[in-house]
Formats: C-alpha cells, structure tokens, sequence
C-alpha cells in the first residue's frame, strides 16, 4: 500500500523496509480517486473491482477499514483483496503483534479460497500474488524471516506469472516493477540473499514497468503515478511532481488520511516545517480511522525544527504512548533528549538518554543513529546540533547565523571539527549557493580521511548531484564512487543506495 510504502521511505535501504516496500505496493487507489464503474461483465485481462470492492477500497485508503468491511459481502477475488488490504493496514500501521497470528490465518484463508475459485483472469491471479507479498510483510516485520523470504519468492514468481500471462495488464506491471526496482537498487550486502532465493532485480525494467502502469490509463494508474513520485523523489532529486499531485489528491479528499500523512511526509522531506505542521494539525481525526501515533513523530520533529521543545516533547511521549511497535522508538528517545537538553533540563535529558538503550530495535538507520549516540559516549554540541535540527526544518540563514558562533580548537573532536563544514555547506547548498556548498563539501572529505562518520559519504554524494546537474558527468561520476567507497557509517546503507542510482543514470 502506498501509505507503507512512503512511511518507509524515511526508514532508508534496509531489509525491514525492502520487505516492507515490496508488501504493501499493491493498493488500487483507482478505487479512491475514479468513478465507480458499472458491475458489468468485462474481459479476463481488463478485470477489476466491482463499485462495491472500490467504494470499500477507498475507505481502505482513508484508513477506515471497519467501514471497508461492512460493504463487502461475497467471497470473490475482488472483495479478497480488500479484506486483505485492510487487515495487512491495521497489522503494520498499528504494529501491534497482537494481531499477527489472526492477520497471517486470514491471508492463509484467502489464498486457500482463491485457489478453489472458479473465477478466471488478471484480477484473481493478481489478487493472488498481492496477498502473498502481504504475508511475506507480516512475517519479516514480525519476526519470521525464513517463512517471509520463501513468501516473497511465491510472490515474485507469482507476479510475474501475471506479467506474462496477461502482458496488457497494467496493474500487474506497477507492483512487479517495484519488486524489480527495490530488489536492483539493493547494497550488495543485501543483493546475495535475494538472488539465493532466484529473486532478480533490474532498476531499469523496474522503473519502466512502474513508468508503463502511471502514465498509460489503466485501472490503478492513480496508485502508480504515486508509487512513482515517491521513487523518483526519494531517490532521483525530483520533488516537484510528487508534492503538487498529493496537494491535488488531497484537495479533491481532504478526510483521507493517507493523503494528509503524505502530504505531511514530503512537506517534511523538502524542509517545509511550516506547510508540514499545517498539514498535521488539519488531518483527518475521529473513532473510525486507524490509530497513527507516527505523525506524532514526525510532528515532533518538526517541532524540535523550530525551538519549540515542551511541544516537541509532548508529542513524542504520545507517540511512545500511542504505538505498539519496536522501530523508531530509540530515534523517539533521542530527539525527547534532544528537546530536554537543548531546553537545559538536564535530568530529564539523562532519563530520555538512558532510555535510548532500554528498548526498541535497531532495523531503521535513524536508530541505529540514536543507539552508537548512546554507546560512543561522545558529548553532542549544542550550536552544531542546532544548525542540524534548523536546516532539517528549512531555516538555513538561522543555521549559518547558529554556526557562526562555533569555533574549532585542537581539543575539538574529529566529528565536530567535520560537522562545521558539512552544516555550512548543507545551509549554501539549500540556499541556492552551489560555489560556496561545494568548497565546503570538499574540505569535509579532505578532513575526514576515513573516519566512520557520514558526514564525508554525504558530502561526496552531494557533489556527486552538484556536479550531474552542471553536466560535469565524469566529475559526479568520481563523487558518486568516492560516497561508495567509505567503509563504515551510519546512513551507509542509503548514500550507497542513492550513488548506485545515480551512477546508473549516467550510464
């Protein structure tokens, strides 16, 4: 679903989101955005959902899947998939392992039905496929890696049998292509255990398939064309096209509260504090949504963003509160640190610290970020961390006026004497100074050697598109390996992502 999908963009490259990504792109948002069709007859390859399925579909896609349930009365393929749809959306928005073992009973029950039924064509086989991505998801998520990865390969096999057999089916294309895309732009860390499983990956046949399923009309082309402004904007620089068609998709439904979180999402994602606390504060609320204690976080950061710290605060102790699972919770304690010792409360700074060790996992990059803050014991320091937390919300001119007032000494430590100039040249780079960024850029990889901090990797990443856009193709060639030579740091898993692509762009 795309909801999943675009919350675990902010998870970065690891196998939790790849897992993840690949599960929950299946969401007909066709079924939201496009006038219920008649319930009439239609060719096996042109299939899909009944007014019924897509009006229950599209209460999925605003996150009411009680309302979803009780317009669905018959077992076929069609209404599966909704079922599914819905129970796979309370299990990983929740995250509550309380409802694991009902979730994967469920899917076990409706794959059984659609091997017995006697509908025939894309719907039922795609219906299939998306199921089986589901619970491979579910089992990953929770725990059960080895059964998660054989139901990824039924799932990937599955779905290209659908490919195959009808080649005009759009829909089929857009989830497969995604599978494609994730599976090839894998680390190779990753890309070993996947072609064990016979799982092979292609950005190019990813993309195209993706590209085929947005832009030709077909049945799901809406949920394409996000699935596609997502990739494109997380991993190709390209924003635009993302924000403004979730600003029309919201506009056209504003009680959806997948549009609301996404428009939220990317206001977040492109420094836009303001838009984006805006766009939090006019979500959708009431008894019949699903509980999402993760815009609470993301609320919360975008509070810390602007010095607003006892609101900051407040928030993510309802979002500890409110969620049932285990990832983001260290990256929660961190930034309640942050909020308490920024504001000079001290002993509720030590509290939140400890408990970044306490409990949560360290799958997502930003906590494992929060856990080696923890274990490395290095004091932060306060003016760098605020020119951070200043350019991650958009005010840049603050963070070079915060900077100015920091002085490097020999006793100063390697990570804050390679932080200073990574912040300056973030802060010109967003301004629109490309001269000054990269001066700034090079100083840090000149300072840094080899250390394993991520500050150079970014560095050399950002020069890497600097020099792309200006045409300097085998000078951003240079950048985009030198971002993945670094050994060891704490985002390596998505700078080596995002150099990988980039590299095979300028192919």
């Amino acid at each position: 679903m795309v909801f999943l999908a675009e919350v675990l963009r902010g998870a970065r490259t690891d196998s939790l989101r790849l897992f993840w990504l690949l599960a929950l792109a299946f969401a007909p948002l066709r079924a939201a955005l496009s006038t219920p069709q008649r319930e009439t007859a239609r060719p096996p390859e042109t299939s899909s959902l009944t007014a019924v399925q897509a009006r229950a579909y599209a209460e999925v896609l605003k996150m009411r899947p009680a309302a979803a349930r009780a317009q669905l009365k018959d077992a076929s393929a069609g209404t599966l998939l909704v079922l599914d749809a819905a129970a796979i959306t309370e299990l990983l928005v929740t995250q509550d392992a309380g409802l694991y073992e009902a979730t994967v009973a469920g899917q076990n029950k409706r794959l059984a039905q659609l091997e017995k039924t006697l509908e025939r064509g894309a719907l039922p086989e795609y219906a299939r496929a998306e199921i089986r991505l589901h619970q491979a998801a579910a089992q990953v998520v929770f725990g059960h890696e080895v059964q998660g990865a054989w139901s990824l390969r039924q799932a990937y096999q599955q779905m290209a049998a659908v490919v195959q057999r009808y080649p005009a089916y759009l829909p089929a294309r857009k989830t497969l292509g995604l599978m494609q895309f994730f599976i090839g732009s894998l680390p190779e860390g990753y890309r070993w255990f996947l072609k064990l499983l016979g799982l092979p990956g292609s950005v190019e046949g990813g993309l195209s398939n993706l590209r085929a399923a947005a832009r030709q009309p077909n049945d799901f082309q809406p949920e394409a064309r996000i699935l596609l402004a997502l990739v494109e904007e997380t991993y190709y620089k390209k924003p635009d096209e993302g924000l403004q068609l979730i600003h029309q998709l919201h506009q056209q439904q504003p009680d959806n509260l997948l549009y609301a979180y996404l428009l939220v999402s990317l206001h977040k994602k492109q420094h836009h504090t303001e838009a984006a606390l805006a766009a939090y504060r006019a979500r959708p609320t009431g008894a019949g949504y699903v509980a999402l204690p993760y815009l609470r976080h993301m609320a919360a950061d975008l509070l810390l963003y602007q010095g607003e710290y006892a609101a900051s605060r407040r928030e993510n102790e309802l979002f500890l509160q409110q969620y049932k699972g285990q990832h983001y919770r260290k990256d929660a304690w961190f930034k309640l640190y942050l909020a308490a010792w920024l504001s000079g409360d001290a002993p509720a700074a030590e509290r939140y610290r400890r408990q970044i060790d306490a409990g949560g996992r360290t799958v997502v990059e930003e906590d494992t970020y929060a856990q080696r803050f923890v274990e490395g014991r290095l004091p932060l320091n306060p003016l760098l961390t605020r020119a951070r937390l200043q350019i991650d919300g958009g005010y840049y001119r603050e963070a070079l006026a915060t900077l100015a007032g920091f002085r490097s000494t020999a006793a100063t430590p390697l990570r804050d004497r390679l932080e200073d100039p990574y912040r300056r040249a973030r802060a010109w780079h967003l301004l629109g100074r490309p001269d000054s960024a990269r001066l700034l850029y090079a100083r840090t990889i000149a300072l840094a050697g080899n250390a394993p901090y991520y500050f150079a990797p970014q560095a050399a990443l950002q020069l890497g598109y600097l020099y792309q856009l200006e045409g300097q193709r085998n000078t951003a060639r240079v950048y985009f390996r030198k971002a993945l030579s670094y050994p060891k740091h704490e985002y390596k898993n998505s700078t080596d992502t995002k150099a990988k692509l980039a590299l095979k762009e300028l192919e």
